[in-house]
């Protein structure tokens, strides 16, 4: 079994008004020789946070926000390194985790994407993995041990760099959600290997990683990139015609939701919803 070490890792953190995240990441993250930070056009102190708490890190700013998927596109041209670790700022890597993924990575150097099991803030397992429902309806609560899935969720990837420059990175069609899905189905159509590791285990504070200054402005964005995403996923891989049918179904479904919505309106959850209405009526990119 090759050994493996931090200096043939580089992790890849995509920001957006995330600064207040770096704390978290950095105590673990001071071994780690290559980190390439992207960030989004925030309006927040990120550069002076990743001076105090990640000094060694590389940092492209974007002059506007490019979506997830091309942002950490954007760094991925510039991994020399085996492996690209990608980290969602709202994650909390330990040592020992830094170490089991080296050891994982040694393990299964067929792998082109390795996965951790991510623990939600209340300490609870999040089943984030399945196969493609097409292929197999998984069978109980969580994995008990390594194994092959079709999908991992993007908030923590390990890439073999050697295998995903031969698949190709991000479809930079989806600007925020669904990136991952479609990653991993490309992954699994070109017959390569997405392994959980559950004994890798790492703290995911879901959706902790935006502080803007209008957080319903964020929730309305959050509403209508998932719905145009989704969207982009199901024309690529399901057609034109089964989109648009999705289309109607999805937003005749949130129309009816939004009618109650208003008998109890919670603004946070408004918000998302609008947004969601919103990206179902426009034009979405085709995909690649």
């Amino acid at each position: 079994m090759p050994r493996l070490d931090a200096g043939d890792v580089t992790v890849v953190v995509v920001t957006y008004n995330s600064a207040h995240c770096l704390p978290g990441l950095s105590s673990e993250l001071q071994t780690m020789r290559n980190i390439i930070v992207v960030d989004n056009a925030s309006d927040d102190d990120l550069q002076t946070q990743l001076t105090l708490t990640l000094p060694q890190a590389s940092l492209l700013r974007n002059d506007r926000n490019l979506g997830f998927g091309a942002a950490n596109n954007r760094a991925l041209a510039q991994v020399q390194t085996p492996y690209a670790l990608l980290l969602n700022p709202d994650c909390l890597p330990t040592k020992e985790f830094l170490d089991g993924l080296l050891q994982a990575a040694a393990e299964f150097p067929d792998a082109a994407i390795l996965a951790p099991h991510l623990i939600r803030r209340n300490g609870t397992p999040e089943v984030s993995y399945r196969w493609p429902s097409t292929h197999w309806v998984s069978r109980g609560p969580r994995a008990d041990g390594p194994c092959c899935v079709g999908f991992v969720c993007g908030a923590v990837m390990l890439l073999n760099m050697d295998l995903m420059k031969r698949i190709g990175f991000f479809d930079e069609a989806f600007f925020l959600y669904y990136e991952d899905e479609d990653l991993c189905q490309r992954v699994f159509l070109a017959g390569q290997q997405i392994v959980l590791v559950p004994e890798l285990e790492i703290t995911h504070l879901s959706r902790g990683s935006v502080k803007g200054r209008n957080p319903l402005k964020s929730e309305f964005f959050r509403g209508y990139h998932h719905a145009q995403s989704k969207l982009v996923f199901e024309r690529k891989y399901f057609g034109v015609a089964l989109a648009a049918r999705l289309r109607c179904k999805t937003l005749l479904l949130a129309l009816l939701t939004l009618a109650l919505r208003l008998l109890l309106p919670q603004p946070r959850y408004l918000a998302r919803l609008l947004g969601r209405i919103v990206g179902l009526c426009r034009p979405y990119p085709m995909g690649i």
